[in-house]
């Protein structure tokens, strides 16, 4: 059977692995547009920051590996433009030597992830303005920083704006934070997102609330930014606003696509289109609380997607279990978990929820170095079933979230919380854990 896969990162690489190691006797061909395989994008906020030394340590396996070692028909600068789904084809452009190209399949798999979203801004195309995505993306603005950069300015509060804010305040520099909400986070309710605001205030990030970018300006390089409020100066724009799938090429194959271009999928990460399968940043996910597809693209998702398509390619016939919408991320000393809906999303979904949020502490308030916790509960007011949670603080964060993200994944309610045996010594917890003592506070 030929397999042809579209894209070479965590879904595309994951699935091509399922193949070669359940099945024998395919021909698997993967096209990717950049010159790097399978690597953690995560990684690059902290390579740029210096905590890792090289992007060289975020690649997984390269393609020689992928070439060499499981026979893997892994190309690179191989970008596709158009997919033929009656005659199962494939055709694109080899960007190595200019030549076109056309490919056969008889299963195809899309993972062609997301690009972030440039909005046609006056003077975006300064030099000195950038996103990050891919490796190139970060050895760009590391080549960039080897200026006198004084002031940065990062657009967009999401989980790529805060990291690099935090990346670029470590590295000395002045960070301006521009978001067009009235808050950063916005996946974190609101009162959840001003312990967010005060970590960035400690940290000397001057915050731009409720601003919209309007234009940039300079000579050659980008010197002024400016918003519907006001203009200021900067040295470097990190752009980070948003991401889109990368799904334009599919226009006219018949596959159905939601409203931000992700490809629809089911269980079996099957498309509309027969023998056409995708996975990861460009296709949906089934979000178990929600009961509906949603598009969360998260590297955890991609991987987990990739490996069912590459299962249910040569007949292996697995089901993606869903979502919960559980992340986390760090901001310089606090560390921000959320899982399931926010209480903001559970009234959007005319869903009739409550919410307690306490005060606690990672381990036993009497045990030395106890660091602060503040936990949010979100329940379905006549059920009591656990909607979401979300938990901010130095330390603890992470163990709190996962539990929840269980709970929420067994659809589990407030008072299942409090039966839950839980581990306590008082060096790792107290006698009830935050999350139990948020459920006791249940009404």
């Amino acid at each position: 059977m030929k397999i042809l896969i579209i894209g070479g990162d965590a879904a595309g690489m994951s699935a091509a692995m399922q193949i070669v190691r359940n099945s024998k006797g395919h021909e698997i061909t993967v096209l990717e547009k950049g010159g790097v395989y399978s690597y953690g994008q995560c990684g690059l906020p902290y390579v740029i920051s210096g905590k890792i030394d090289s992007t060289e340590r975020l690649i997984a396996r390269t393609q020689e590996t992928f070439r060499d070692k499981y026979g893997i028909d892994a190309r690179i600068f191989h970008e596709v433009l158009q997919v033929d789904s009656e005659n199962k084809m494939v055709s694109g452009l080899d960007h190595s030597n200019g030549q076109s190209f056309s490919l056969s399949y008889d299963r195809l798999l899309i993972a062609t992830g997301v690009s972030p979203v440039v909005p046609d801004w006056e003077g975006a195309s300064l030099s000195g303005i950038f996103s990050l995505k891919t490796i190139p993306d970060a050895k760009k603005i590391i080549d960039y920083m080897q200026r006198d950069i004084k002031n940065v300015t990062v657009i967009g509060g999401g989980y790529i704006g805060l990291e690099m804010a935090e990346s670029f305040a470590e590295l000395g520099k002045k960070v301006t934070m521009i978001e067009r909400n009235e808050q950063l986070a916005k996946i974190f309710d609101h009162d959840m997102a001003k312990l967010i605001h005060g970590e960035a205030e400690k940290q000397n990030i001057i915050l731009k609330m409720g601003e919209s970018v309007e234009a940039f300006a300079g000579n050659d390089h980008v010197e002024f930014i400016k918003t519907d409020k006001g203009e200021y100066e900067t040295d470097l724009v990190l752009i980070a606003i948003g991401v889109r799938p990368n799904t334009t090429f599919l226009e006219g194959t018949g596959i159905i696509k939601n409203v931000n271009g992700a490809i629809q999928v089911n269980a079996y990460m099957q498309t509309s289109i027969k023998d056409i399968y995708a996975a990861g940043d460009c296709a949906t996910q089934y979000h178990r609380i929600k009961e509906k597809d949603d598009h969360i693209p998260l590297g955890t998702h991609a991987n987990k997607q990739g490996q069912i398509a590459g299962l249910n390619i040569v007949n292996i016939h697995k089901t993606f279990k869903g979502v919960v919408g559980t992340s986390i991320i760090k901001f310089f000393n606090l560390t921000l978990g959320r899982t399931g809906l926010s209480e903001t999303e559970a009234k959007l979904l005319n869903i009739p929820c409550q919410s307690v949020t306490i005060q606690s502490s990672d381990i036993a308030g009497y045990y030395p170095n106890n660091k602060k916790l503040t936990l949010k509960l979100i329940y379905h007011k006549e059920t009591y079933k656990i909607l979401g949670g979300q938990i901010i603080g130095g330390n603890g964060v992470d163990k709190r979230i996962d539990v929840l993200a269980t709970a929420l994944f067994n659809s589990m309610t407030t008072d299942q919380l409090l039966d839950l045996d839980l581990a306590y010594a008082p060096p790792y917890n107290g006698v009830w854990d935050p999350i139990q003592q948020a459920a006791r506070r249940v009404k």
